[in-house]
């Protein structure tokens, strides 16, 4: 039984796909998941995204930037308020995220844009924010952020298992069979980042809807071969990545679907020779992130792995919105004193909370 007392939190994450924000509502007590509340993405505008994309690497993005990114959130929470009137009262914490330009742990440097004490005036409502910052300056690799939140919610599930989220960059949380099992989670590779930008710029689309690009081309062997060649793929644990650690110069020359057949398969070839890394083969994999609903990245994983592969709506997890709760479930811990990763998760020398606290009044 835990010593805290059950709150409702609100949850914001901005992912690398820079699709748009997502925003869910969960109660939890920092160690146990009680209640799902309601959850909604609103996107980006193409502006946006633009703005977004021409700030990453920079380690000072324009303060114009950082309002109108933080003012987009204030109107996420407020548009989810308003769509759900009976739990504005109940919301005691908002954990914001905020958007990551630049991603350098070997540096002990990571930046998530976001103004908490905007957010606050804005909403109301107290705000933990810039959760990665106390992880990396201990020499953490400050990702991924959401394996004891994947904990939490295995709970009840028979181990081991494995939590692979394709959003922009894939990353995996290996969970034991026991509860007392920390979990082991690292960054396997591109999920989504470079299948957005080569549909983007090679197909006049904004994504590989439905896996029809992707399943209609056909996969490069030598391309695919030269991306699998880079140095990450060959570091252990616990790593993690930059969107910009791999770019699409290799598939300079390719048709359009064929570039997009090619990087299907190598997110889903970087994510089974990483799971050469856990202690022991999952029995299963739940996929969570935007990458679950591409058929070619789901079929073409499950025939790689040799393993079941199911979205995680199969175990009754909402894949939408389960960053943006990890980041309501941390903003909690943060502000109990709670850990927020431990070595088995980012490499942190020990068990770590983090988190800023801006208050609202």
């Amino acid at each position: 039984m835990s010593e805290y007392s059950p709150v409702w939190a609100l949850g914001l994450m901005s992912g690398t796909s820079m699709d748009g924000i997502d925003a869910a509502i969960i109660e939890t007590d920092g160690e146990k998941v009680l209640s799902f509340g309601p959850s909604a993405t609103t996107p980006y505008p193409q502006e946006m995204r633009d703005n977004i994309a021409a700030a990453l690497g920079i380690s000072e993005p324009s303060a114009e930037l950082i309002e109108r990114l933080t003012d987009a959130h204030a109107e996420a929470v407020m548009a989810l308020m308003s769509a759900h009137q009976d739990y504005k009262e109940r919301i005691s914490i908002i954990g914001l995220h905020g958007h990551t330009v630049l991603h350098t742990p070997e540096n002990r440097k990571t930046l998530q844009i976001g103004d908490g004490d905007r957010l606050a005036r804005k909403t109301g409502c107290d705000v933990v924010y810039d959760f990665r910052t106390a992880d990396v300056a201990a020499g953490g690799q400050g990702a991924p952020f959401a394996p004891l939140y994947h904990r939490a919610l295995a709970g009840d599930l028979k181990g081991p298992l494995a939590v692979v989220n394709i959003g922009g960059i894939s990353n995996i949380t290996w969970i034991g069979d026991t509860p007392e099992d920390d979990p082991i989670a690292f960054d396997t590779g591109p999920g989504n980042a470079l299948l957005d930008d080569w549909v983007y710029s090679h197909c006049d689309l904004t994504y590989d809807q439905d896996g029809a690009i992707s399943s209609a081309g056909g996969v490069d062997a030598e391309v695919l071969d030269t991306l699998l060649e880079n140095a990450f793929f060959r570091q252990k644990p616990p790593k993690s990545l930059d969107r910009l650690d791999f770019d699409l110069a290799p598939l300079q020359g390719l048709a359009c679907e064929d570039g997009a057949a090619t990087l299907v398969a190598f997110t889903c070839r970087a994510i089974a020779s990483q799971m050469e890394l856990l202690p022991s083969v999952p029995a299963r994999l739940l996929i969570t992130g935007g990458g679950r609903k591409n058929p070619s990245i789901m079929a073409a994983l499950e025939k790689i792995v040799g393993v079941p592969v199911d979205p995680v709506e199969a175990v009754g997890w909402d894949g939408d919105a389960m960053e943006a709760q990890a980041f309501a479930f941390l903003a909690v811990r943060s502000l109990r004193g709670l850990p927020l990763s431990v070595p088995s998760t980012t490499g942190v020398p020990k068990p770590t909370t983090g988190g800023r606290l801006s208050k609202a009044a």
